[in-house]
C-alpha cells in the first residue's frame, strides 16, 4: 500500500485543499496520515475526517518585531525533530503539504530524508512559509498562471487548487426551498469569509433596496454580523457560517460577490460562476488577493472592485453587468487550464511514489 503524509495549517485554507483530496486518495488505496500543529484549526477539520492525526511544535516567522520571534525559531527545531521522528515511524512515499508555518519542518524534514514533497501554493505570489520550504520540495504547485515565474524553475505546476467534490454536487432547489426564494427571480450569493467583511456587509445592506427589485440575496454575513432588523425582508436571506448546505446555495447563485481569497475564488472557478470580487485592502493584508482578484478579472472569470476606490453606482453596474453577460464569463471559465485540480495533483502524486 502506498502512503502519504499530508500536512499544513493555520486557517482552513491551508487544510480544505487536503480534504478535497482524500476521497481519490482512498479510492486509490492510498494509506494517509497528517501532521498539523497541536491545537490549530486543521486538528478538529481533519479529525473530523477520520484520518490519523499527528500534532507537531510550531513557530511563525514574523516579518515585525515581536517578543515571540526570540521563542519560536526553538518550536519550529523541535518540530523538525518530531517530524523526522513522525517519517520515520510512519514512511510515507510521498509528502503533500498545503503551506502555513507548521508544514515547514515537515517538509524540510521529509526533503533531507529524500522523500519527495510536492508543495502546493494558493496565492499569487508566495507565501513566507512555502518559500522556507520550496528548496526541499520536488513539484510547487500553483493556481495562477503568473506564479510560475516565482517559483523555481523545473518545479513549478499549474494545477489549480483541488476543490470539495460536495461542492460540485449542490441542489439548486434544495438551496431555494431553504431561502423560500422563487425560481423566477435571479439569486445573488454574499460571501464576506467565514469571519464576514464589515465592509462588503454594508454596501450590500445600504443598497439592498435597489438590488432587491432585481435580485433574490443570501447573505453569508460571518458571525456576530446577522442584522436583526432586516430579518423579514421579503427575498432576503441572512446567516452567519453556512457548511452542509453550501452546495446548495451555490447551485442557485447566479452572481456571487466575494472576497478574493485563492481558494474561494478557485472554488468559484469550478463552479462557473461568475463573481463580484472585492478583495482585501493593502492595509489589511500583504496584499495577496488584491493579486489574484487581478490575475482572475484579467482571464475574464471575474469583475474586480477595489474597497477604499469604489463607488456605490460602479457596484450596483458591475453586479448587473455580471448577469447580464455571466455566459461570456462562464464560457472564459470553461477554458481555464485550471479545470481538474484534483486529477492534476493526483498526477503529480502518482508520479512520485511510482516503485
Amino acid at each position: 500500500m502506498k502512503k502519504i503524509m499530508l500536512t499544513g495549517g493555520g486557517t482552513a485554507g491551508h487544510v480544505t485543499p487536503n480534504i478535497a483530496l482524500l476521497p481519490t486518495l482512498k479510492e486509490k488505496g492510498y494509506e494517509i496520515s497528517y501532521v498539523g500543529s497541536y491545537e490549530g484549526i486543521e486538528k478538529q477539520l481533519i479529525e473530523d475526517e477520520k484520518i490519523p492525526y499527528y500534532g507537531i511544535a510550531s513557530g511563525k516567522l514574523r516579518r515585525y518585531f515581536d517578543w515571540k520571534n526570540l521563542s519560536d525559531p526553538l518550536r519550529v527545531l523541535k518540530g523538525f525533530f518530531q517530524a523526522r521522528r513522525l517519517l520515520k515511524k510512519l514512511k510515507p512515499d510521498v509528502v503533500f503539504s498545503k503551506g502555513g508555518f507548521v508544514s515547514v519542518p515537515v517538509v524540510a524534514a521529509a526533503g533531507l530524508a529524500k522523500i519527495p514533497v510536492i508543495i502546493h501554493e494558493s496565492d499569487m505570489t508566495p507565501g513566507l512559509a512555502n518559500k522556507l520550504a520550496m528548496p526541499f520540495a520536488a513539484k510547487v504547485c500553483c493556481n495562477f498562471p503568473e506564479t510560475v515565474k516565482y517559483l523555481p524553475e523545473g518545479k513549478a505546476v499549474l494545477t489549480g487548487c483541488a476543490i470539495r467534490k460536495e461542492l460540485l454536487e449542490g441542489s439548486a432547489a434544495k438551496g431555494l426551498e431553504m431561502c423560500d426564494f422563487t425560481a423566477d427571480k435571479p439569486v445573488l450569493l454574499i460571501i464576506g469569509g467565514s469571519l464576514g467583511s464589515v465592509a462588503v456587509n454594508q454596501l450590500v445592506r445600504k443598497n439592498l433596496d435597489t438590488l432587491l427589485e432585481t435580485y433574490q440575496i443570501v447573505h453569508l454575513c460571518g458571525a456576530g454580523h446577522v442584522d436583526e432588523s432586516l430579518a423579514d425582508v421579503k427575498g432576503y436571506r441572512q446567516y452567519e457560517y453556512i457548511k452542509k448546505e453550501l452546495p446548495d446555495l451555490f447551485a442557485m447563485a447566479d452572481v456571487v460577490i466575494s472576497r478574493a481569497g485563492a481558494n474561494a475564488i478557485c472554488e468559484l472557478l469550478a463552479l462557473r460562476k461568475p463573481a463580484l470580487l472585492i478583495p482585501l485592502p493593502a492595509s489589511a493584508s500583504r496584499g495577496d488577493q488584491i493579486l489574484n482578484a487581478r490575475s482572475f478579472a484579467k482571464q475574464g472569470f471575474a469583475e474586480m472592485l477595489e474597497e477604499e476606490t469604489m463607488t456605490e453606482e460602479l457596484f450596483l453596474q458591475t453586479v448587473d453587468k455580471l448577469y447580464r453577460e455571466q455566459a461570456v464569463y462562464k464560457e472564459a471559465m470553461e477554458k481555464s487550464e485550471t479545470a481538474d485540480a484534483v486529477g492534476r495533483i493526483m498526477g503529480l502524486i502518482e508520479e512520485l511514489t511510482k516503485g
